[in-house]
């Protein structure tokens, strides 16, 4: 018995040893390979090399990193003139209703002067009498419209001062400033550089800041509270912008060559993993110190929920004691993008709300959410 067990258990030693010496063997002939086989294509390699190109294919694919492509043929006086006319109804809209300006300050950044609407109410208490908040406008490329007058007329009748950035990238200031886009970099601090300026107005109390943003401009609150350092003590982010390296790889090469052709990006993630992930949210969520409000819907079809679905997890999960989600289940939907817009419903003859009841759900968590936080009915100049 004792001489089988040793018969058995040398075998597939013997066995080893000789695959050894034949793998070993074989890598010796592979190393001693002659220098003109290194670097050969294998026949896979060269099947795949002999696959016709589809030049209508490649056409729709191809993704310039290029700059000078960013906006090749584009009509700048077009928004320069879109925006004139919207600054004029702004004023008139807003007369005997609320101190309207359009004011510039000077980035932190230090190459820019930004322009920005600044909402304040008709009459000002003393020091330290107002909470503030910066709201930011969304697209890729846009500005800040008409559409958004009702909200922030209700934002001043509640006692906030509201500072609205016209960041680089933003459209109706002509070339420079449109060709100027830095998505997720300096119009992050062209944004914050606000509070500079209201630190001017005695009225505004520095202790009592927030920041709102919907889609570009809820990536742009949600990368701001994601700082390490930042000023504000509270944030709302409406239907944001939330994981770049997924968002260009779902909406595909016409939504990439927005953002390969920026000067500070000039790729794809691909290209630019550390730059991509840098600017996209969802792998900042940790960093999150102040309470940060979330509305998503699952009918938006720009910010499509697949995307949002990941940031609302994250702070679910990582963030409960600070984060208060809400994800409106096919909402009523809004002028574009179906639930993109929910709560942006507006009559635009009249610039009165044009109200839902997912609408008013989502108004009245905000308007709840920032009086907690920031208590705009206090006037604490009197105490």
């Amino acid at each position: 018995m004792g001489r089988r067990f040793r018969v058995w258990h040398v075998a597939p030693v013997v066995a080893s040893l000789g695959l050894i010496a034949v793998v070993a063997g074989a890598a010796g002939q592979q190393a001693q390979a002659p220098a003109a086989q290194v670097g050969a294509t294998s026949a896979s390699d060269r099947s795949r090399a002999e696959v016709p190109l589809d030049q209508a294919r490649a056409r729709t694919l191809y993704v310039s990193n290029d700059p000078a492509d960013h906006a090749r043929g584009y009509n700048f006086q077009a928004d320069v003139d879109q925006k004139a006319a919207a600054d004029a109804r702004y004023a008139q809209a807003s007369k005997a209703v609320m101190d309207f300006q359009k004011v510039t300050y000077r980035s932190s950044v230090g190459d820019m002067d930004i322009p920005a609407y600044l909402f304040q109410p008709l009459k000002k208490r003393g020091p330290k009498g107002h909470a503030a908040m910066i709201w930011v406008h969304g697209g890729v490329h846009g500005n800040w419209g008409i559409n958004m007058f009702p909200f922030v007329k209700e934002a001043v009748d509640r006692g906030y001062v509201v500072i609205c950035p016209e960041y680089r990238g933003s459209t109706g200031y002509g070339e420079a400033h449109h060709m100027a886009i830095d998505y997720g970099g300096y119009e992050v601090d062209d944004t914050i550089s606000a509070v500079e300026y209201l630190k001017t107005l005695p009225h505004v109390d520095q202790d009592r800041l927030g920041m709102m943003g919907w889609s570009h401009g809820g990536y742009i609150t949600l990368m701001s509270v994601f700082r390490d350092a930042h000023p504000f003590k509270a944030a709302s982010a409406m239907v944001p912008v939330t994981n770049l390296v997924f968002r260009l790889s779902y909406k595909g090469p016409s939504y990439q060559r927005q953002f390969a052709t920026q000067r500070r990006i000039q790729g794809l993630p691909f290209e630019k993993r550390d730059l991509y992930i840098e600017r996209s949210p969802l792998y900042h969520v940790d960093k999150l110190k102040v309470p940060l409000q979330v509305h998503v819907a699952t009918n938006d079809t720009d910010v499509n929920f697949v995307e949002n679905q990941q940031i609302v997890d994250a702070l679910r999960s990582r963030k409960p004691d600070l984060a208060e989600t809400k994800v409106y289940v096919d909402p009523v939907p809004g002028p574009t993008s179906v639930g993109h817009t929910f709560n942006r419903r507006v009559n635009m003859k009249t610039l009165e709300r044009d109200d839902s009841p997912d609408q008013r759900d989502s108004w009245n968590r905000t308007w709840t959410f920032f009086e907690w936080h920031l208590r705009p009915y206090e006037d604490r100049a009197r105490q």
